[in-house]
Protein backbone atom coordinates (compact mmCIF):
# COMPACT_ATOMS: atom_id res chain seq x y z
CA UNK A 1 0.00 0.00 0.00
CA UNK A 2 1.36 3.44 -0.92
CA UNK A 3 1.60 6.15 1.75
CA UNK A 4 1.70 9.87 1.20
CA UNK A 5 4.47 11.17 3.42
CA UNK A 6 3.84 14.65 4.74
CA UNK A 7 6.31 17.05 6.27
CA UNK A 8 6.92 17.30 10.00
CA UNK A 9 5.47 20.81 10.09
CA UNK A 10 2.28 19.48 8.47
CA UNK A 11 2.02 16.65 10.99
CA UNK A 12 2.49 19.13 13.83
CA UNK A 13 -0.23 21.39 12.41
CA UNK A 14 -2.63 18.47 11.92
CA UNK A 15 -2.19 17.34 15.53
CA UNK A 16 -2.36 20.88 16.88
CA UNK A 17 -5.70 21.46 15.15
CA UNK A 18 -7.00 18.12 16.44
CA UNK A 19 -6.03 19.08 19.99
CA UNK A 20 -7.98 22.31 19.55
CA UNK A 21 -11.15 20.37 18.75
CA UNK A 22 -11.21 20.36 14.95
CA UNK A 23 -12.71 17.32 13.22
CA UNK A 24 -10.86 15.20 10.68
CA UNK A 25 -12.78 16.61 7.73
CA UNK A 26 -12.16 20.18 8.86
CA UNK A 27 -8.44 19.51 9.41
CA UNK A 28 -8.14 17.97 5.93
CA UNK A 29 -9.78 21.02 4.37
CA UNK A 30 -7.67 23.56 6.26
CA UNK A 31 -4.31 21.81 5.83
CA UNK A 32 -4.83 20.39 2.31
CA UNK A 33 -3.88 16.94 3.65
CA UNK A 34 -5.99 13.95 2.63
CA UNK A 35 -8.58 12.98 5.27
CA UNK A 36 -7.33 9.39 5.43
CA UNK A 37 -3.81 10.67 6.00
CA UNK A 38 -5.09 12.96 8.76
CA UNK A 39 -6.84 10.00 10.38
CA UNK A 40 -3.67 7.87 10.26
CA UNK A 41 -1.57 10.52 11.98
CA UNK A 42 -4.19 11.29 14.61
CA UNK A 43 -4.68 7.60 15.42
CA UNK A 44 -0.91 7.10 15.61
CA UNK A 45 -0.57 10.10 17.94
CA UNK A 46 -3.32 8.78 20.21
CA UNK A 47 -1.58 5.40 20.29
CA UNK A 48 1.61 7.21 21.32
CA UNK A 49 -0.17 8.85 24.26
CA UNK A 50 -1.47 12.15 22.88
CA UNK A 51 -4.68 13.25 24.61
CA UNK A 52 -6.91 16.21 23.83
CA UNK A 53 -7.35 16.85 27.53
CA UNK A 54 -3.59 17.27 27.95
CA UNK A 55 -3.25 20.30 25.70
CA UNK A 56 -0.42 21.05 23.26
CA UNK A 57 2.40 20.56 25.75
CA UNK A 58 3.31 16.99 24.71
CA UNK A 59 3.40 18.00 21.02
CA UNK A 60 7.18 18.02 20.79
CA UNK A 61 9.84 16.55 18.53
CA UNK A 62 9.98 13.30 20.48
CA UNK A 63 6.26 12.61 20.03
CA UNK A 64 6.37 13.60 16.36
CA UNK A 65 9.22 11.18 15.69
CA UNK A 66 7.27 8.36 17.36
CA UNK A 67 4.19 9.19 15.29
CA UNK A 68 6.21 9.25 12.07
CA UNK A 69 7.78 5.88 12.90
CA UNK A 70 4.36 4.37 13.53
CA UNK A 71 2.72 5.75 10.36
CA UNK A 72 5.40 5.58 7.71
CA UNK A 73 6.39 2.28 6.12
CA UNK A 74 9.56 0.68 7.46
CA UNK A 75 12.34 0.17 4.95
CA UNK A 76 15.23 -1.90 6.17
CA UNK A 77 17.61 -0.56 3.53
CA UNK A 78 16.14 2.96 3.48
CA UNK A 79 14.92 2.41 -0.09
CA UNK A 80 11.57 1.46 -1.56
CA UNK A 81 10.39 -1.14 -4.08
CA UNK A 82 11.44 0.97 -7.09
CA UNK A 83 15.05 0.90 -5.90
CA UNK A 84 14.88 -2.88 -5.45
CA UNK A 85 13.48 -3.20 -8.98
CA UNK A 86 16.42 -1.26 -10.39
CA UNK A 87 18.83 -3.39 -8.36
CA UNK A 88 17.34 -6.49 -10.00
CA UNK A 89 18.15 -4.97 -13.43
CA UNK A 90 21.49 -3.52 -12.35
CA UNK A 91 23.61 -5.07 -15.11
CA UNK A 92 21.16 -4.10 -17.83
CA UNK A 93 21.09 -0.48 -16.66
CA UNK A 94 24.87 -0.43 -16.24
CA UNK A 95 25.31 -1.60 -19.83
CA UNK A 96 22.89 1.05 -21.13
CA UNK A 97 24.64 3.90 -19.35
CA UNK A 98 28.17 2.58 -19.84
CA UNK A 99 28.80 0.64 -23.03
CA UNK A 100 25.82 1.99 -24.99
CA UNK A 101 26.32 5.56 -23.76
CA UNK A 102 22.62 6.25 -23.28
CA UNK A 103 21.27 9.02 -21.11
CA UNK A 104 19.43 8.17 -17.91
CA UNK A 105 16.14 9.33 -19.42
CA UNK A 106 16.59 7.18 -22.52
CA UNK A 107 17.57 4.17 -20.39
CA UNK A 108 14.42 4.72 -18.33
CA UNK A 109 12.30 4.71 -21.50
CA UNK A 110 13.83 1.43 -22.65
CA UNK A 111 13.35 -0.14 -19.22
CA UNK A 112 9.72 0.98 -19.20
CA UNK A 113 9.14 -0.74 -22.56
CA UNK A 114 10.27 -4.01 -20.98
CA UNK A 115 7.96 -3.53 -18.01
CA UNK A 116 10.41 -1.97 -15.55
CA UNK A 117 8.62 1.25 -14.63
CA UNK A 118 10.19 3.39 -11.90
CA UNK A 119 10.02 7.11 -11.06
CA UNK A 120 12.53 9.16 -13.02
CA UNK A 121 13.88 10.74 -9.86
CA UNK A 122 14.61 7.30 -8.37
CA UNK A 123 16.31 6.27 -11.60
CA UNK A 124 18.58 9.33 -11.52
CA UNK A 125 19.45 8.71 -7.87
CA UNK A 126 20.27 5.05 -8.51
CA UNK A 127 22.42 5.93 -11.53
CA UNK A 128 24.34 8.53 -9.52
CA UNK A 129 24.70 6.75 -6.18
CA UNK A 130 25.21 3.16 -7.38
CA UNK A 131 26.62 3.49 -10.89
CA UNK A 132 28.39 6.82 -10.49
CA UNK A 133 26.69 8.17 -13.59
CA UNK A 134 25.00 11.53 -13.88
CA UNK A 135 25.26 15.16 -13.00
CA UNK A 136 27.50 15.75 -10.03
CA UNK A 137 29.41 12.47 -10.22
CA UNK A 138 33.12 12.90 -9.69
CA UNK A 139 32.82 16.56 -8.80
CA UNK A 140 34.63 17.85 -5.77
CA UNK A 141 33.37 20.47 -3.39
CA UNK A 142 34.13 24.01 -4.48
CA UNK A 143 35.68 25.87 -1.54
CA UNK A 144 34.05 29.18 -0.69
CA UNK A 145 36.08 31.86 1.00
CA UNK A 146 34.66 32.94 4.34
CA UNK A 147 33.72 36.57 4.74
CA UNK A 148 33.97 38.75 7.81
CA UNK A 149 31.12 38.75 10.37
CA UNK A 150 28.40 41.20 9.38
CA UNK A 151 29.88 41.84 5.95
CA UNK A 152 27.38 40.01 3.72
CA UNK A 153 23.74 38.91 3.74
CA UNK A 154 21.88 36.90 1.09
CA UNK A 155 18.25 37.78 0.32
CA UNK A 156 15.77 35.50 -1.39
CA UNK A 157 12.01 35.29 -1.99
CA UNK A 158 10.40 31.83 -1.75
CA UNK A 159 6.87 30.56 -2.22
CA UNK A 160 5.68 28.86 0.98
CA UNK A 161 2.17 27.67 0.05
CA UNK A 162 -1.33 28.59 1.17
CA UNK A 163 -2.14 30.36 4.44
CA UNK A 164 -5.41 31.76 5.72
CA UNK A 165 -5.63 35.54 5.37
CA UNK A 166 -7.90 36.95 8.10
CA UNK A 167 -8.40 40.23 6.23
CA UNK A 168 -9.35 38.60 2.92
CA UNK A 169 -11.31 35.81 4.59
CA UNK A 170 -9.78 33.01 2.54
CA UNK A 171 -6.51 31.18 1.95
CA UNK A 172 -3.86 32.94 -0.11
CA UNK A 173 -0.37 32.18 -1.36
CA UNK A 174 2.18 33.34 1.20
CA UNK A 175 5.76 34.26 0.29
CA UNK A 176 8.85 34.24 2.49
CA UNK A 177 11.50 36.93 2.27
CA UNK A 178 14.56 35.07 3.55
CA UNK A 179 17.68 36.77 4.91
CA UNK A 180 20.77 34.61 5.53
CA UNK A 181 23.88 35.98 7.19
CA UNK A 182 26.72 34.46 5.18
CA UNK A 183 29.24 34.17 8.01
CA UNK A 184 27.05 32.83 10.85
CA UNK A 185 24.31 31.31 8.64
CA UNK A 186 21.75 32.85 10.97
CA UNK A 187 18.46 33.22 9.12
CA UNK A 188 15.49 35.55 9.38
CA UNK A 189 12.23 34.84 7.53
CA UNK A 190 9.57 37.48 6.87
CA UNK A 191 6.19 36.20 5.63
CA UNK A 192 4.04 38.27 3.29
CA UNK A 193 1.08 37.76 0.99
CA UNK A 194 2.63 40.11 -1.58
CA UNK A 195 5.93 40.56 -3.40
CA UNK A 196 5.80 44.31 -3.85
CA UNK A 197 7.98 47.20 -2.66
CA UNK A 198 6.11 47.97 0.62
CA UNK A 199 6.27 44.30 1.66
CA UNK A 200 9.96 44.16 0.79
CA UNK A 201 10.75 47.33 2.75
CA UNK A 202 8.84 45.98 5.75
CA UNK A 203 10.76 42.71 5.49
CA UNK A 204 14.12 44.50 5.29
CA UNK A 205 13.36 46.67 8.30
CA UNK A 206 12.24 43.64 10.32
CA UNK A 207 15.43 41.80 9.33
CA UNK A 208 17.70 44.68 10.37
CA UNK A 209 15.90 44.83 13.73
CA UNK A 210 16.44 41.07 14.13
CA UNK A 211 20.14 41.17 13.20
CA UNK A 212 20.74 44.37 15.13
CA UNK A 213 22.26 46.24 12.19
CA UNK A 214 22.77 46.40 8.44
CA UNK A 215 25.34 44.20 6.60
CA UNK A 216 27.97 45.78 4.40
CA UNK A 217 26.72 43.92 1.29
CA UNK A 218 23.39 42.45 0.15
CA UNK A 219 23.25 39.63 -2.40
CA UNK A 220 19.71 39.25 -3.83
CA UNK A 221 18.81 35.89 -5.34
CA UNK A 222 15.14 35.56 -6.31
CA UNK A 223 13.82 38.96 -5.27
CA UNK A 224 11.75 40.45 -8.14
CA UNK A 225 13.88 42.73 -10.29
CA UNK A 226 11.21 45.44 -10.45
CA UNK A 227 11.69 45.98 -6.71
CA UNK A 228 15.41 46.59 -7.11
CA UNK A 229 14.61 48.76 -10.09
CA UNK A 230 12.87 51.09 -7.65
CA UNK A 231 15.61 50.72 -5.06
CA UNK A 232 18.34 51.42 -7.64
CA UNK A 233 16.84 53.60 -10.40
CA UNK A 234 18.21 54.28 -13.90
CA UNK A 235 18.93 50.59 -14.52
CA UNK A 236 21.79 50.38 -12.03
CA UNK A 237 20.74 46.85 -11.05
CA UNK A 238 20.42 45.52 -14.57
CA UNK A 239 23.80 43.80 -14.68
CA UNK A 240 25.04 40.90 -12.65
CA UNK A 241 27.88 41.65 -10.21
CA UNK A 242 27.10 45.36 -10.29
CA UNK A 243 27.46 46.99 -6.88
CA UNK A 244 25.35 49.96 -5.88
CA UNK A 245 24.09 51.50 -2.65
CA UNK A 246 20.77 50.57 -1.07
CA UNK A 247 18.83 53.72 -0.16
CA UNK A 248 18.27 54.54 3.48
CA UNK A 249 14.52 53.83 3.36
CA UNK A 250 15.32 50.11 3.59
CA UNK A 251 16.40 50.46 7.19
CA UNK A 252 18.96 52.04 9.42
CA UNK A 253 21.89 52.99 7.25
CA UNK A 254 22.97 51.84 3.81
CA UNK A 255 24.53 48.73 2.34
CA UNK A 256 26.19 47.75 -0.94
CA UNK A 257 23.84 45.83 -3.22
CA UNK A 258 25.41 43.08 -5.37
CA UNK A 259 23.12 42.03 -8.23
Amino acid sequence: MAFREVGVHEVREVLRMWLRGEGLRSIARLTAVDRKTVRRYVEAAVACGLDRAGGEGPLGDELLSLVAERVRPHRGDAHGPSWALLAAHHEQLKDMLGRQGLTVVKAGDLLARSGVVVPERTLHRYALEVLGHGRGSGRGTVPVADCEPGSECQVDFGKMGLLFDAQAGHRRVVHALIFTAVYSRHMFVYLSFRQDLPATIAGFEAAWAFFGGVPARLVPENVPRNIFGVMCPAGLCARRRHVSTVPGHLGCGAAALVT
